[in-house]
C-alpha cells in the first residue's frame, strides 16, 4: 500500500530564495505550456497539443534558458507538464458528463505552491545524509534542507513533493509499504449519520459534538480579511510590507482551522476504527448539497426574481462545509483499510424518516430537527440516532447481498 507523509522544512535564508525561484520557474513553465496549447487550438480547431509533445521541447527550453530553466531538474519539468495535460483531461471529462467545464487557467506566482519529484533519486534525495543525527532532503538547484521529521518512514520512498503554505515549507513523501497487519477483530458494527447540530451520531446511541472550528474563528477572520481589504489593489512590486503582514495573518487563520478540523477528523476516525470492524455510513453527494439554489424569474416582472431562499441555504453550505464531512470520510476510509475494517456506504434516502420499529416511512415521524416520533406506531428517540439505526441495517444488508 502507498501512505504520505507530510513534515516541516527549516530552510535558510539562501534556500528559502531557491525554493521560491524554483516555484516561480516551473509556473512560468507551466503558463507557456498552456498558453502553446490554447495558441494551437486557436489556429486550428483540430489542432491538438497533447503532453509527448511539450515533454520533447524540454530539452530545447532548457538549453535556451539555462539561469530559469536549465537548473531545476528535467524529471520535476515533466511532472509540470503532466499536471497541466491532467487538468486538459478533466477538462474534456468535465465536457462529456455535462458539467460546468472550467477551462485551466494560468496560475499565478500565489497560486502555484507545489513542484513534484516523481522519482526519489531524480532531482531529490530524502534523507541525504543518513550518518547525520539531523534528517535532510535534498533538491537539485537547492541543497540539503533541513526537515523536522516528527515521525519515521516506513517502507521504500518513492515520490517526493515540495509545498509551499503560507511562509512555511513542506516536503511531502509517498512510500511503499506492506499491507499492516488488521487490528483484532470486535465483533462489533456501528451505523454513522453525520450532521450539523451533531457531527455524528452512532446507531449505539452515542454523539460526538460539532467542533465548528471555522464558526468559532469567524470573527478573527472577518477582522483580518476587512484589514486586508483596505490597502489598495496594486502590482506585486508596489506593495507595502503591512499589506504583506495582513496576507500572512488570514493564510494562518485559514491554516488553523484546517488544521483544527483534520485533527477532528483524525481522532474521530480513529475511534470508529478501534471499536468497530463494520461501519456504514451514508453515501452523501456533498458537492450537490452545497450547491447554491437556483434563481426564480417572477412572471409577472420580467428581469425580477422570487425570493429562493438562498440566505439560508448559504448559511447551510457554510455549516456543511465547516463540519468537514468530505475530509473525515476520506479519512475513515484510509483508516479502516489500514487497519483491516469494513467501510460501507449506503443509500441515504429516508433514513431519518423511517421508524426502526415498524418500518414506517414519513416525513410526518420528523417533526423536529432533533425527534423522531413514529405516527403509524408511535415509537420516540433522536432523530439522528434513527438514522445511524437505519444505516447499520442497510448496510448489513448490503454487505450480505455483495457476492463473496
Amino acid at each position: 500500500m502507498i501512505r504520505a507523509y507530510k513534515f516541516l522544512m527549516r530552510p535558510t535564508v539562501g534556500q528559502q530564495a531557491a525554493l521560491t525561484a524554483m516555484l516561480r520557474d516551473h509556473c512560468s513553465l507551466y503558463n507557456g505550456a498552456l498558453q502553446e496549447r490554447r495558441d494551437a487550438y486557436r489556429h486550428s480547431s483540430r489542432t491538438s497539443i497533447k503532453y509527448g509533445d511539450q515533454s520533447a521541447q524540454l530539452k530545447e527550453i532548457r538549453a535556451f534558458d539555462p539561469e530559469r530553466q536549465g537548473r531545476w531538474s528535467f524529471s520535476s519539468q515533466q511532472a509540470t507538464l503532466r499536471r497541466l495535460d491532467k487538468a486538459f483531461a478533466a477538462f474534456f471529462r468535465r465536457i462529456k458528463a455535462g458539467d460546468s467545464p472550467g477551462y485551466p487557467r494560468f496560475r499565478g506566482a500565489n497560486w502555484f505552491d507545489t513542484v513534484d519529484f516523481p522519482k526519489d533519486g531524480d532531482g531529490c534525495r530524502w534523507d541525504s545524509t543518513p550518518h547525520d543525527p539531523v534528517t535532510r532532503v535534498r533538491f537539485q538547484g537547492v541543497g540539503h534542507v533541513r526537515v523536522n521529521q516528527h515521525r519515521p518512514v516506513v517502507g521504500q520512498v518513492k515520490t517526493v513533493s515540495v509545498k509551499r503554505e503560507g511562509k512555511r515549507w513542506y516536503v511531502i513523501l509517498t512510500a511503499e509499504q506492506d499491507q499492516p497487519k488488521p487490528l483484532p477483530a470486535t465483533g462489533s458494527s456501528v451505523g454513522i449519520d453525520l450532521g450539523i447540530a451533531n457531527f455524528l451520531a452512532d446507531s449505539g446511541g452515542g454523539f460526538v459534538p460539532n467542533p465548528r472550528h471555522g464558526h468559532k474563528a469567524a470573527a478573527k477572520l472577518e477582522a483580518a480579511q476587512q484589514a486586508l481589504a483596505r490597502f489598495p489593489r496594486v502590482g506585486r512590486d508596489k506593495r507595502t510590507k503591512n499589506h504583506q503582514r495582513a496576507v500572512e495573518k488570514v493564510a494562518a487563520l485559514h491554516r488553523k482551522i484546517r488544521c483544527q478540523r483534520l485533527d477532528h477528523a483524525h481522532k474521530t476516525a480513529l475511534d470508529l476504527v478501534r471499536e468497530h470492524d463494520v461501519i456504514a455510513h451514508e453515501d452523501l453527494k456533498i458537492r450537490n448539497m452545497v450547491k447554491a439554489p437556483a434563481p426564480k424569474p417572477d412572471p409577472g416582472q420580467p428581469g425580477s426574481f422570487l425570493p429562493n431562499g438562498a440566505a439560508a441555504k448559504a448559511g447551510l453550505n457554510h455549516s456543511i462545509s465547516d463540519a468537514g464531512w468530505g475530509v473525515f470520510l476520506t479519512i475513515l476510509n484510509a483508516k479502516a483499510e489500514s487497519a483491516g475494517r469494513e467501510v460501507i456506504a449506503v443509500d441515504p434516502r429516508n433514513t431519518s424518516r423511517t421508524c426502526p420499529q415498524c418500518g414506517h416511512v414519513s416525513a410526518e415521524n420528523r417533526p423536529t430537527q432533533e425527534k423522531f416520533h413514529c405516527v403509524s406506531c408511535g415509537h420516540s428517540a433522536h432523530a439522528d440516532t434513527v438514522g445511524a439505526l437505519n444505516v447499520l441495517r442497510a448496510g448489513l444488508v448490503r454487505r450480505e447481498a455483495q457476492p463473496a
